[in-house]
């Protein structure tokens, strides 16, 4: 068996077509255009990409970026000065806080000041119990994506065994909730699962968010499952080199699998496109039209 490949790439760009002709339409509605703001605190390199990356993004769109770049001196009570202020900005409708934040600031006291109808990350409290519940409300983007991938490849999930390897709260339990709704049976693993690998070939949906370099062997897949993996770990390749993989060995699950996700050019472009719906999201609820 060789798995088919699911293209992040060209799934991602056909949702941002579709979302910039939905802003153009939300535009023609509201009279303005959706806002989103991101604050970048400090110069990390990493996170300086994503800043640049999400930004184009929102051009391409349609979407009006706000961006607030601090140094990395910043206070948390500036920080959250910034928040506040743009809590209030009706032309803002959704905030992203670029993670991580220097060491001199509480992370988790930045998500919980942003209001939760502009918390288009879905990290809030509000909308993380709003998704364990089964309510409305914004979804982290990576799972949302993950999801989407998913069903462009198995369109019905009723009943399916999923295995979400990984409990972080910004991927792994908000996966398993999506997942739950999607009338899978769920089973969350992590580091300390006791026998991971049979708990892993369970799964006709495989999902790798761990951050452990090809911690996924061919013999933890079930054969015809979907694997979806969310990693992306920079390791050695040849001397003075480096290369991206994921959580998965991607050679040998190929050769087991139904349909798989690539490192890069899977997972990845499918966070910032899920980014723009929610933003796109926000605006209509602000503007009375979702």
């Amino acid at each position: 068996m060789s798995a088919a490949l699911i293209d992040g790439k060209a799934v991602a760009a056909s949702l941002r077509e579709r979302i910039a002709d939905d802003v153009a339409d939300f535009a023609a509605s509201a009279g303005r255009v959706p806002g989103l703001a991101v604050v970048l605190v400090g110069d990390d390199a990493a996170s300086a990409v994503y800043v640049r990356n999400k930004a184009a993004a929102c051009a391409a769109a349609g979407i009006a970026g706000h961006e607030h770049r601090l140094p990395a001196d910043t206070s948390e009570e500036a920080l959250l000065a910034v928040v506040l202020g743009l809590n209030a900005d009706p032309s803002v409708d959704g905030i992203l806080v670029q993670l991580p934040l220097p060491p001199q600031i509480d992370a988790s006291r930045i998500l919980a000041a942003i209001s939760a109808d502009k918390d288009v990350d879905g990290f809030h409290a509000t909308n993380a119990g709003r998704l364990a519940t089964g309510l409305p409300g914004f979804v982290p983007c990576t799972p949302l994506g993950c999801l989407h991938l998913i069903r462009s490849v198995g369109p019905d999930l009723r009943g399916a065994e999923a295995v979400v390897i990984g409990r972080s709260n910004i991927v792994g339990k908000p996966m398993a909730a999506l997942l739950l709704g999607a009338d899978c049976t769920v089973t969350i693993a992590h580091s300390r699962t006791r026998d991971l690998p049979e708990v892993a070939r369970r799964a006709d949906i495989l999902v790798a968010a761990v951050g452990r370099p090809e911690m996924v062997r061919g013999d933890w897949v079930k054969p015809g499952a979907i694997v979806i993996d969310v990693g992306i770990n920079r390791i050695a390749s040849t001397p003075g080199r480096t290369k991206l993989v994921g959580d998965v060995h991607f050679a040998e699950a190929s050769a087991v699998a139904r349909a798989i996700t690539p490192v890069p050019g899977g997972v990845g472009p499918m966070t910032i496109a899920m980014l723009l719906a929610n933003t796109l999201e926000a605006a209509r609820r602000h503007a009375g039209l979702a």
